[in-house]
């Protein structure tokens, strides 16, 4: 837990110790410094209003940040906690529990009500907070005693409960382009922050951390303060792609898990599966579970492809891969490389359809675009007596009736009659969907 006005730390959280790290040292002071991001913080925008908290209007009370590691979520709940005499605690997800929350809260409570000013609360890798730890946050952002900053690498659709989910702005950060890599070394090797202009940064090496970097600011950084280390080894002031190289373990960096390659790897992953190349596959599930990825997101990630790609060519795909979830949230590794592994030989060599996913899209598309109309009457609920004084379920034909368990009969809206969203291939399972799709349609629509 740490507050903004700790010793050794300056009232904008920037460590004013100089042998902190040199990422943390160059942390953007204003927002003119944040690179990248410049679809959050236009003025008028919510977390613009968070930060400068103009006229008594300070914005939302909870604010999640979405995006890759090193984009800024930590610089932003930083910004943030600078207006007025707000105080700033600091929580890892990792290591915090219900009890820590509610020591926080409470002293946040304390602190609003004897000096009226606000307490930021920056929850790192809040994705990691069981749901009761979630909860635990409700009353203190429903009450604005804290102003919640939650940061995520993870989908909050999926890791965030609904609840906390309502009462917050949803942020989604973007990985930095290598524009904006380069401009941070840049700043960074003359800033007196930084390297104080020490060092000379040649284009060569700029480029070459730039590439190993991909969109983080933290690890460009962090590349960059060993590479000039090497560089003063050897008595030195001019950084070379040698020093670089021999500064950081390349290796080590093809895969991290808490990174960009992260999205790169399990993207790789998923599409080969997609792609059916088994080999493949399995040549990304093993750089994953090597690198020390959580087996239970791998896990995860297999349900949506077996949703999304296999679909119901082989409805089986997702049994499977729901077995493998279950199967590896009790085994745990080193065990559940063979679950998951078994997992990816059915997806991937199972036949394809994205039939269903293409269905509910333009469903939903439909819906988004006002496409909903009434309810035919005969659908409605007529078990209610007021409702049955509209006429609601009247005419309702009982499909189980009539001869094979269907019968001629509207379900859509008037205005969507005829709408067709699921279209099946020739593929897999689905092959014999077709037909029968086809003759469940003519007798439902009237043709036979």
């Amino acid at each position: 837990m740490d507050l903004f006005d700790d010793a050794g730390m300056e009232p904008e959280g920037i460590p004013s110790d100089a042998k902190a790290p040199l990422a943390v040292r160059m942390r953007p002071r204003g927002v003119d410094d944040v690179l990248g991001q410049d679809h959050l913080l236009t003025p008028g925008s919510p977390l613009r209003r968070l930060i400068d908290a103009h006229s008594g209007d300070s914005g939302p009370s909870s604010v999640i940040l979405w995006g890759p590691p090193g984009t800024g979520k930590t610089t932003l709940s930083y910004l943030i906690a600078r207006t007025g005499s707000r105080k700033f605690v600091e929580l890892s997800a990792v290591s915090a529990g219900v009890k820590d929350l509610r020591a926080v809260i409470s002293e946040a409570r304390r602190h609003l009500t004897t000096s009226g000013a606000e307490t930021v609360l920056f929850i790192d890798e809040v994705h990691r907070f069981s749901k009761t730890q979630q909860d635990a946050l409700l009353p203190a952002v429903e009450n604005r005693w804290v102003i919640l900053v939650a940061a995520t690498t993870e989908n909050p659709s999926f890791s965030i409960v609904t609840p906390l989910l309502s009462r917050s702005i949803m942020l989604t950060l973007h990985g930095l382009g290598p524009e904006h890599v380069g401009q941070l070394l840049e700043r960074a090797v003359a800033d007196e922050r930084g390297l104080a202009g020490k060092y000379s940064l040649l284009p060569e090496s700029k480029d070459m951390i730039v590439r190993l970097a991909g969109s983080d600011a933290r690890r460009s950084l962090t590349v960059l303060e060993a590479a000039a280390a090497t560089t003063a080894a050897r008595q030195d002031t001019a950084i070379t792609v040698e020093d670089v190289s021999e500064a950081i373990d390349v290796a080590a960096m093809s895969y991290d898990r808490d990174g960009d390659a992260h999205y790169d790897v399990i993207s790789a992953f998923i599409k080969s599966i997609r792609g059916s190349n088994v080999d493949a596959a399995m040549h990304y599930l093993a750089r994953m579970l090597e690198a020390g990825e959580d087996p239970r997101f791998v896990a995860r990630r297999l349900m949506i492809s077996a949703a999304e790609d296999v679909g119901m060519a082989d409805p089986s795909a997702l049994q499977t891969a729901t077995a493998a979830a279950q199967s590896v949230a009790l085994v745990g590794m080193p065990e559940a490389r063979i679950i998951l592994a078994e997992a990816v030989v059915h997806l991937a060599t199972a036949p394809k359809s994205n039939a269903a996913y293409n269905a509910i899209n333009a469903a939903i598309a439909d819906v988004k675009a006002g496409k909903i109309g009434t309810i035919p009457n005969h659908l409605r609920d007529g078990s209610v007596w007021a409702s049955r004084q509209t006429g609601a379920g009247e005419g309702y034909r009982y499909a189980h009736d009539y001869p094979g368990h269907i019968v001629t009969q509207q379900y859509l809206p008037d205005e969507l009659a005829g709408t067709r969203y699921y279209e099946p291939t020739e593929n897999g399972y689905e092959a014999q969907i077709t037909p029968r799709l086809a003759k469940y349609r003519s007798i439902v629509d009237g043709e036979q």
